[in-house]
């Protein structure tokens, strides 16, 4: 397994061998990468549970638009669905099986002390959604991110070894899923390293044009009923805080309509596949500009 902390990318060989780091690009906000270069579209699928299966809604729109994906990247639910596609899985078959999941799929209740429940039947679900388990076999470069708990910096995973340990660090939710242990470090869900992280890394792994997909969860100023929405509300505080790095690492967002979602509503699957359907259908007209926009200018 290749990783990197203090958000180093070990992707192909033409980045891993020369130890570029993630950091704001400056190519970002549609239209500042130079139209001599091909257009290289990369995805950034955002966390969010069980709203993560939106997802399924945006790949969908584009596959059925011919729109190519160059790679994808994922942070929590989000690099499930994006390990799932790099694979080769269709858009209806990761909709199918988050539509079918539950959570006792990916954790198992196991008090200890640094979490309540584990994650390592996750692997099982991987093996039964994936294609293929490894990052050299992906069918487009794939990125996953998680986050060092003892240092708080990023740790992406790219390039080769196998992406289930490497998944379920990015799934392991702070206070409800233990951290991952992996190279003597403890990993936590990548949505603590930033939104911003995940494009910036779509950016590495040789995008041209970033596209960012978040998932906003309660509207704002919905109680929370318990304490695990305690702690999902103090990290949606967060999150909103750090949009800002997202939206300047990305061209464009496509942001499902998935508020009000409750984090295990598995259940609204076919409801969460139309909003991503409809959020991709109404940005489609600017993707398809940026490949009329290069015609035009061949």
């Amino acid at each position: 397994m290749q990783t990197i902390a203090n958000a180093k990318v070990s992707t192909p060989t033409a980045l891993r061998n020369s130890g570029t780091s993630i950091r704001p690009s400056s190519r970002a906000a549609g239209g500042r990468t130079p139209w001599e270069h091909p257009v290289r579209i990369g995805l950034a699928l955002g966390g969010g549970f069980a709203r993560g299966i939106a997802h399924a809604g945006v790949l969908k729109v584009l596959e059925q638009h011919h729109i190519p994906i160059h790679c994808i990247t994922g942070i929590s639910a989000g690099s499930i669905v994006a390990a799932a596609y790099a694979s080769g899985a269709s858009p209806e078959e990761i909709a199918h099986a988050g539509c079918s999941m539950r959570f006792g799929d990916v954790g198992r209740l196991s008090l200890g002390r640094l979490g309540l429940v584990g994650s390592q039947c996750m692997n099982r679900f991987l093996e039964r959604l994936l294609k293929t388990y490894r990052f050299e076999e992906m069918r487009i470069p794939l990125g996953v991110l998680a986050t060092d708990l003892a240092s708080g910096e990023p740790v992406t995973f790219a390039g080769s070894g196998s992406v289930f340990e490497p998944i379920r660090a990015s799934c392991a939710y702070p206070g409800l899923f233990q951290p991952v242990r992996h190279e003597g470090k403890l990993l936590v869900d990548g949505v603590m390293s930033g939104p911003g992280i995940a494009a910036a890394m779509a950016r590495q792994l040789g995008a041209t044009h970033v596209i960012s997909v978040p998932l906003p969860a309660a509207a704002p100023g919905a109680l929370p009923g318990n304490m695990f929405e305690v702690v999902s509300r103090c990290f949606q505080i967060l999150q909103s805080r750090l949009e800002n790095s997202r939206r300047s690492e990305s061209d464009l967002e496509i942001v499902p309509d998935v508020r009000g979602v409750d984090w295990n509503a598995f259940s609204l699957g076919p409801r969460l596949v139309s909003a991503g359907e409809s959020a991709a259908l109404a940005c489609l007209p600017q993707i398809q500009d940026w490949f009329s926009r290069q015609e035009r200018a061949a």
